[in-house]
């Protein structure tokens, strides 16, 4: 079984103010095109075709031609709800268009949701699993203990009914602790909708959404594919892809990527102004693609953006990077630490990047080794 992984295509989403509906509608052409080549079984879009929960009638149109192209070409379609779809409004005709092989997760309430796919080594279970939420697990399953995010999915993926002698397939749209964040994403402070790795433990292949950078987290089928498009500039470095999954026996999974080029890259200079606007530095022909301009001049250039849109007519953002914006970055540092503990700050920061309180034993290293750094700083002074 050969599918397509696709997830967070943010139709209609806005950049600084850039509409990138215009390069959304190129890159889907992209994908098209890899599915007329590889001729997929199925393709997944685990959450976020949408960039609000009221797209615009553009937005929808991008997406009704990409979903026409699609069904010319595979059987099968899949396609979740994430968190900034309204599930009610994706899953409008879903149990028409289930006909058609379209098959679009309901309002989730509980219920498991499941496709039986077969080819010639037997069936494949596809589970549909969309974004949701501690409360509204809560509300379906109240003799459970449901008080975290991991509490939830647990829940929800204990009333699928699996049977551990086939293959099966779970599309959902959560974050998975562990997973590399940017800039682009919508999260909870300090973690708290991360959702552990190890309730995903039966599934042959876990086609994730929700994180933007293209990953696995523990084991290569538990897989985010990342967004078709860079979103924004931390992404600026990515390669984009469509994740090509092939299912033989159960255990056996291939996994492949397939390049995705954009028709404006999204990048980074950085430089004096003069630098920039040199003949040796300045394209042949304004240059089309996305850009964030970092100035090192230590004084402001008047009217910098304009003069630079004469060569970079996309230019997204302009920041300074000189003595004074590192001073002011300094002083906002300080202001935020307040009368914080060098063991509270590194707690703090633990969670955050891991989505977890440290335990007992690291605490402890951590009180240790900050003792020893102090002590090592008194003996100097």
């Amino acid at each position: 079984m050969k599918f397509f992984h696709l997830s967070d295509l943010h139709i209609g989403k806005r950049l600084f103010e850039f509409s990138l509906l215009e390069d959304q509608r190129y890159i889907l052409g992209q994908i098209i095109d890899y599915a007329r080549r590889e001729r997929p079984e199925a393709v997944i879009i685990a959450g976020d075709v949408y960039d609000k929960s009221v797209p615009s009638a553009e937005a929808v149109q991008v997406f009704d031609d990409f979903l026409y192209n699609l069904t010319e070409l595979c059987p099968h379609v899949f396609i979740i709800a994430g968190n900034h779809d309204s599930p009610e409004r994706l899953a409008f005709a879903a149990r028409a268009l289930d006909r058609a092989g379209i098959h679009i997760s309901p309002v989730w309430d509980g219920s498991p949701v499941k496709v039986t796919l077969a080819d010639g080594y037997g069936e494949l279970d596809v589970f549909m699993l969309p974004f949701i939420k501690p409360a509204q697990a809560a509300r379906f399953f109240p003799d459970a203990k449901i008080e975290t995010y991991t509490d939830a999915v647990a829940a929800a993926v204990s009333a699928l009914p699996l049977d551990p002698g086939r293959r099966c397939v779970l599309v959902t749209h959560q974050f998975v602790t562990g997973a590399a964040l940017c800039d682009s994403e919508e999260l909870s402070v300090g973690g708290a909708d991360n959702v552990d790795a190890s309730v995903f433990e039966p599934f042959d292949y876990v086609a994730l959404g929700h994180i933007h950078s293209p990953q696995h987290i523990g084991r290569p089928t538990l897989r985010y594919c990342g967004t078709p498009l860079k979103y924004s500039f931390s992404e600026a470095k990515q390669e984009k892809s469509v994740t090509v999954v092939e299912m033989r026996e159960k255990g056996d999974t291939e996994i492949r990527t397939l390049p995705l080029v954009p028709l404006r890259d999204m990048r980074e200079l950085r430089g004096r102004f003069m630098e920039l606007i040199s003949r040796e530095s300045r394209p042949a022909a304004p240059c089309e693609d996305y850009i964030h301009i970092i100035l090192t001049d230590e004084d402001e250039i008047p009217d910098a953006i304009g003069r630079l849109r004469e060569i970079y007519p996309n230019i997204m953002r302009l920041d300074y990077d000189n003595s004074r914006t590192r001073a002011e970055a300094r002083l906002e540092a300080l202001a935020h630490v307040g009368g914080k503990t060098p063991l509270e700050m590194f707690l703090e920061f633990f969670e955050h990047q891991n989505g977890r309180p440290m335990s007992d034993a690291q605490r402890e290293y951590v009180m240790a080794l900050i003792a020893e750094i102090w002590e090592g700083e008194n003996e100097a002074d």
